[in-house]
């Protein structure tokens, strides 16, 4: 496995120095600034690879930007709506220009509206450190009392329902303001305040839109970039829903292996294929990560490794983000799988042979407590998980662990 690291551009609170001192070696970024469906020029991805080429002093950094993470589907092409048309011929022209500069990775996510959902960005751990947390009583309070979605009682199981009226008579207003931008954090254009209204339009515009449909136009939207992608040699590799299960109303298409399967057999080319992120996949039950390795592992062109711990048996439930190793998903099991996968590669020759990886999230310990980076992206609690997850891969990889024989 490549590692990678996730870094936010220029303003991000961990720096290129950071990140080659914890090890990295490369740089997964995007150009956030750019709006969804806007074209990403060639000056603009030029100037984001001078910013990782460089530590602050001006000397060389030795990392280069391998992964783009990501190029948003816009609203648009999700709906087959407004300009969705222009907005395809602008992703299209940003591959290209993509694959000019000379990278082959781009990860993306066909998620309605939300990127994630959290009802706690900072929760606090027995040892003192923080991590983001998603409490499914919490999250129905938002929905049913504070957002007021009509019908949102009718999508939380009865005892949901009960114990989140209680909860909501008994918050404070400041707990109701910082539930609602705790989860509006997700939500695109939450850097410039959400109101509760602006939460609403965005869910208004999928009420006719079903799931079979949503499906229907993610379809077209590979039909059409994906010979592109293929022509320049890109990957490209869809992000799952996170949290992989239905939440406000809105369909859900990226949330299980049959849902990869059914995209993967879709358009089938080497260029549509899988961001496998242990994380949100590893909130439902159901999923089982080292076997989806093993029997997806042929088009995963991109790993998220981080681990959640899940407070109930349910499909729908709460759950926080665990230490890399300490989760619900076996993550000594799935590497084991993702370097079989890779030795098969390299068998066959081909090009792809090394996954990159990146530490996904990490629990916010030590100095991270004060700095402040961007929610679920502290620096010392990244390097402690890529730590732990290179030391899993170089014990698989020893003469002596029997993985290669």
């Amino acid at each position: 496995m490549k590692q990678t690291w996730r870094w936010f551009g220029p303003g991000d609170l961990v720096s290129i120095d950071d990140i080659s001192q914890a090890g990295a070696e490369g740089i997964v970024s995007a150009l956030h600034h750019i709006p969804s469906g806007a074209l990403w020029t060639a000056d603009e991805i030029a100037r984001r690879q001078a910013d990782i080429s460089h530590f602050k002093d001006g000397s060389a950094s030795g990392l280069a930007w391998d992964v783009v993470e990501s190029l948003p589907v816009s609203e648009d092409i999700k709906k087959q709506k407004g300009d969705w048309q222009e907005h395809i011929a602008h992703y299209k022209q940003s591959l290209r220009n993509i694959a000019a500069a000379g990278i082959e990775v781009l990860c993306y996510n066909f998620m309605p509206v939300l990127d994630w959902t959290r009802t706690d960005l900072a929760w606090r751990l027995p040892h003192g450190g923080t991590c983001m947390r998603f409490d499914y009583v919490d999250f129905a309070v938002f929905d049913i009392h504070i957002l007021k979605r009509p019908g949102a009682e009718a999508d939380f199981p009865a005892d949901v329902v009960a114990e989140a009226k209680q909860r909501f008579a008994a918050m404070s207003d400041e707990t109701c303001d910082r539930l609602a931008k705790n989860v509006a954090f997700g939500l695109p254009g939450a850097a410039e305040k959400l109101t509760l209204d602006d939460v609403r339009l965005h869910l208004s515009e999928y009420d006719a839109i079903s799931e079979a449909q949503l499906r229907s136009h993610y379809i077209a939207f590979l039909e059409d970039v994906i010979p592109v992608a293929e022509s320049l040699g890109i990957r490209m590799c869809c992000h799952p829903d996170d949290p992989p299960f239905g939440l406000l109303g809105l369909p859900r298409v990226m949330s299980t292996e049959s849902d990869y399967r059914t995209i993967l057999d879709a358009v089938d080319s080497p260029s549509n294929g899988i961001t496998l992120c242990s994380g949100s996949l590893g909130v439902r039950p159901d999923n089982d990560l080292p076997g989806m390795m093993r029997r997806l592992g042929d088009r995963v062109h991109f790993l998220h490794l981080r681990n959640v711990k899940r407070e109930s048996a349910a499909i729908q439930g709460s759950f926080y983000e665990a230490e890399h190793l300490g989760g619900d998903t076996d993550m000594v099991a799935l590497i084991a799988e993702v370097l079989r996968e890779e030795a098969r590669r390299q068998t066959a020759g081909r090009k792809d042979h090394q996954i990159p990886m990146r530490p996904d999230h990490g629990q916010d310990i030590l100095d991270d407590l004060t700095r402040r980076t961007q929610p679920g992206y502290p620096s010392i609690g990244r390097l402690k998980g890529l730590a732990e997850l290179r030391g899993v891969a170089a014990a698989l990889s020893h003469s002596t662990a029997g993985l290669n024989s």
